[in-house]
């Protein structure tokens, strides 16, 4: 089977950088790209000449009345999400959307309400679920490795804002289409790593944000900490501050027994016996991995992997970073 997916608004820099969606959709030998739409006909043109020239659209009703495809994948700005999302549901068009989804829990809520009352299948791409931290930490941790947890860590200080120029997105400078800065973008990934590694709902307890790298309207840099139901803690940076293509990252979690990390590339294991370093075999980008696992569940009649509500639950630690660094 054939799945013929279509994109929307796909001035959104993962289109064709960083995740990629639609370079990964085109190498997948049981996926058609039908067509590509985004509200900006010159951009539009640019992106489908990254991806084998697609058929594109500027109107994305127009484009889902002509092609009717099998799947749809929703980027956009974070301001027009939620809006896409309720028009995909009531038009049944199951769909994979970049986070966050909208530019705050509210608007998030309500798609999450909507889809769960129509059983709608809308999945969320939180692609570190797939990396090699997290898939070995969730195998540890199922073995009883790390004893009681004590704390998460997470680092994620990405290139400078000005990469959204570059890549056709200014949008993400303007606080008013983009929710924020570093922290509306790049929260989800350390908090609903939290989530997904603790198994428990959590709590906001301090937060800060800075400006003061790049002297944007959007802040380049946010230290969130937080607490689980049981009382394990977490802090999450992130940041748009790293001088290079690349990224200042680092990932921990920290138990009696145990502390898995990964820095610079090498994922390593502390324990009484001494340290191990611990290789990481696979090579899939978790994008990818992302992509092609949503697909597979559509069309095996499952729920989502990751599904809205996931999305909504780091969404909601989100709004409530922003709200403690007021």
């Amino acid at each position: 089977m054939t799945i013929r997916v279509a994109a929307i608004e796909v001035s959104h820099w993962h289109a064709v950088f960083d995740a990629a969606y639609l370079r990964h959709l085109v190498a997948m030998p049981d996926v058609e790209l039908v067509a590509i739409q985004d509200s900006d006909a010159g951009l539009v043109a640019k992106r489908a000449a990254a991806v084998g020239s697609p058929p594109t659209f500027t109107d994305y009703r127009s484009m889902l009345a002509a092609t009717r495809p099998d799947f749809v994948v929703a980027l956009g700005r974070h301001r027009q999400m939620a809006g896409i999302a309720h028009d995909l549901l009531d038009q049944g068009f199951p769909f994979l959307m970049e986070k966050p989804m909208g530019i705050n829990a509210s608007e998030v809520e309500a798609v999450a309400t909507k889809a769960a009352g129509l059983k709608a299948f809308v999945a969320v791409p939180l692609a570190q679920r797939y990396g090699a931290f997290a898939t070995r930490a969730r195998a540890l941790l199922a073995a009883g490795r790390f004893g009681p947890l004590s704390h998460l860590y997470v680092r994620l200080n990405r290139p400078g804002p000005e990469r959204y120029r570059v890549w056709d997105c200014p949008w993400m400078l303007d606080p008013v289409e983009a929710g924020g800065g570093c922290l509306r973008n790049l929260g989800s990934h350390g908090l609903d790593m939290f989530l997904h590694l603790t198994g428990e709902e959590a709590q906001v307890t301090g937060a800060q944000l800075s400006r003061r790298a790049h002297e944007r309207r959007v802040e380049d840099y946010a230290s969130v900490m937080l607490r689980s139901t049981s009382g394990i803690l977490g802090t999450v940076e992130v940041g748009n501050g790293f001088p290079r293509d690349g990224t200042d990252g680092e990932w921990k979690l920290a138990g009696r027994d145990a502390i898995l990390t990964m820095k610079d590339g090498v994922m390593k294991l502390a324990t009484a016996a001494g340290d191990e370093v611990l290789p990481d075999r696979d090579i899939t980008p978790p994008a990818f991995a992302a992509v092609r696992d949503a697909l597979d569940h559509w069309r095996n009649g499952a729920a989502p992997p990751i599904g809205v509500h996931d999305c909504l639950r780091a969404v909601r630690l989100i709004d409530q970073a922003y709200d403690r660094a007021r």
